[in-house]
């Protein structure tokens, strides 16, 4: 790397983005270092731009994976709690900072659009095997399911080559896999306990794997986290955690927020403590990324969120989780419950 690539890294240069990472870790982030931090993390806006215009394109070119794609901005509470979670972790090999989500119809189509896009003709490079997030073939205790790839970004445009080395993470899923992480991303709100991160109250996390055994089993023909336990034992299980948590009750129990997301504008989403969502939407992504960094240090306590996406109903469907819409994920789960409760085995 020359000094003059070294110097135009957004920060400065990886090894002073990592010291304020550190800082940041260890409660001592000078004014300084949240500023390298905040010009590292505005950086990936591009890497998504870049990114989300291919997928529009492919979109409109190969219709026939009815594939609904939305971005979105690593919010800057979650990057500071994964780098308490990870200690060893250094702020720029985060890799997920800029994250694209492909949601398809069913798996079949999935691997084929994921192969497809192996096969690109662009510049940007793969950084991951192919199986080393395939989180369908080894689902994660939790039971999320669905596959992610790493791309580290490369471009000769002038004005874009800053942004050289900055990763942007690629999830696919399908739209029973989404359902369910949806709805754990609303558990995580309005019960305070984190199946996602198996922290809090273990029931939940319990409950959810079960549902997501149930919706793999029922809808996908696969097998989640509890591959060996039987039909009726999972059935059993789950109804008997969901009598205790009234947990579909209270999914079911939730309002949909009345916000109506503008088409083809950069949005804000800001989840409150009380569960009320306030939508912003903007005309440009620079306004959009100043009033997000403006409004992380004015409400720390809240959950702030900016996406994108080609069409309003998009961002509403790619982050349900932000209006309390889990409703897809319950008439799931009532179909699956009586789907396998036929089956004995």
């Amino acid at each position: 790397m020359t000094k003059e690539q070294k110097t135009s890294y957004p920060g400065g240069s990886k090894s002073r983005v990592n010291k304020a990472g550190n800082n940041i870790r260890n409660e001592l982030a000078s004014e300084e270092d949240m500023g390298v931090f905040e010009a590292w993390r505005a950086a990936h806006r591009v890497v998504l731009n870049t990114f989300q215009a291919y997928f529009r394109m492919d979109i409109k070119r190969n219709s026939e994976y009815q594939m609904v794609m939305a971005q979105r901005h690593k919010r800057k509470n979650t990057i500071i709690n994964k780098l308490d979670r990870l200690p060893k972790m250094l702020l720029s090999r985060m890799d997920d900072i800029a994250g694209c989500r492909l949601i398809f119809e069913d798996i079949e189509s999935l691997e084929a659009y994921r192969s497809k896009l192996h096969k690109a003709r662009f510049a940007h490079k793969l950084r991951n095997d192919i199986d080393k997030y395939d989180y369908i073939a080894n689902p994660k205790a939790s039971g999320y399911r669905g596959i992610h790839d790493v791309y580290e970004y490369s471009v000769r445009s002038e004005s874009t080559r800053k942004s050289n080395g900055l990763y942007v993470e690629i999830q696919y899923r399908t739209k029973v896999q989404h359902a369910w992480a949806t709805a754990s991303e609303v558990v995580g709100h309005v019960t305070k306990s984190q199946p996602k991160f198996q922290t809090g109250d273990k029931r939940y996390h319990e409950a959810m794997a079960y549902a997501s055994e149930i919706m793999s089993r029922a809808f996908e023909s696969r097998t989640g986290p509890n591959p060996h336990i039987t039909n009726s034992e999972l059935v059993k299980r789950f109804k008997s955690l969901d009598k205790e948590l009234q947990l579909m009750k209270t999914l079911k129990g939730l309002n949909l927020a009345n916000e109506i997301v503008t088409q083809n504008n950069s949005t804000i989403l800001i989840f409150s403590s009380s569960n009320e969502l306030e939508v912003r939407t903007f005309s440009s992504d620079e306004s959009a990324v100043q009033t997000l960094f403006h409004l992380e240090k004015e409400f720390p306590e809240k959950d702030i969120v900016l996406v994108n996406a080609r069409r309003g109903e998009d961002i509403r469907y790619a982050f349900k989780n932000y209006f309390s819409d889990a409703r897809e994920f319950t008439d799931l789960i009532s179909k699956g419950l009586a789907l396998l409760g036929k089956k004995q085995h």
